[in-house]
């Protein structure tokens, strides 16, 4: 039986949900985004495969999933139209289109841009708890733009990575990394000033974004040199990195498929 493959663009709020991946007793993103397609194709046969799954509290801007049915989607934009009305106010469609039995959306070449958001020094109003993450401590924001630069080009990150096994590929090229001042987000309960730790990569291991966040915070309080960083990307160095920034500040911002 004929199969057909349609590529959707969603964002989604992730602070209420355990990550995406379904797991027992927990409100996940695929269940929720499964349950929806259940009950607008009434029963009929679909399968859902995401281009990478994402933590708990962790959101995006736009991620992607695939969608395989055996009948075709007659009009699209009223597929998404429908499909939207009925899932939850915190995941939103973005787009469809139809792609070939050959794109895989897991071993398709892509890159994709992450966003971490944060402010320090102050307590925030709570509205800013789901996107933004407050360090209360003063942070150095030079020093740590510093750092984020270091972190550019092909590099042994097995320091950057939650439980990294023997057999893993540590060495990562990011092809961008930067600190910078937050003109992405506003709210008019934001605090004053709200930075951004912006990378982009073909390939991110797990939780790599939070501890390299963590590094740099870190670094901004003092508590790491520039050389502790430049020293953990020694090839076979197993210097341990061990705080993993909380995930509510993390974005995924866009997926691009070569």
């Amino acid at each position: 039986m004929k199969k057909y493959f349609y590529l959707i663009k969603i964002q989604y709020l992730g602070y209420r949900f355990h990550g995406w991946q379904k797991q027992p007793n927990l409100k996940t993103l695929h269940l929720m985004v499964d349950r929806t397609f259940n009950y607008i194709l009434e029963g009929k046969y679909f399968k859902t495969l995401t281009s990478g799954r994402t933590d708990a509290m962790v959101s995006a801007e736009s991620a992607a999933f695939e969608l395989f049915l055996k009948e075709p989607i007659a009009d699209e934009t009223a597929f998404l139209e429908l499909f939207n009305y009925n899932l939850p106010q915190d995941i939103r469609a973005l787009s469809i289109k139809e792609v070939d039995a050959e794109f895989n959306i897991i071993q398709h070449s892509k890159i994709k841009e992450y966003l971490y958001l944060f402010t320090y020094g102050e307590k925030c109003h709570p509205f800013c708890a789901p996107i933004m993450t407050t360090i209360l401590d003063d942070l150095d924001i030079d020093i740590m733009k510093q750092g984020a630069k270091l972190f550019e080009g092909k590099n042994y990150l097995w320091s950057y990575c939650y439980k990294p096994t023997e057999n893993g590929v540590y060495t990562r090229n990011i092809l961008q990394c930067e600190l910078v001042e937050n003109d992405i987000y506003t709210a008019n309960y934001f605090p004053e000033k709200t930075y951004l730790l912006r990378v982009k990569g073909k390939g991110f291991m797990r939780n790599q974004i939070r501890l390299m966040m963590g590094t740099l915070i870190d670094l901004g309080k003092g508590k790491l040199t520039l050389k502790d960083i430049e020293d953990s990307f020694v090839p076979d160095s197993k210097v341990k990195m061990d705080y993993i920034a909380p995930a509510s500040g993390l974005i995924l911002n866009s997926i691009e498929f070569e």
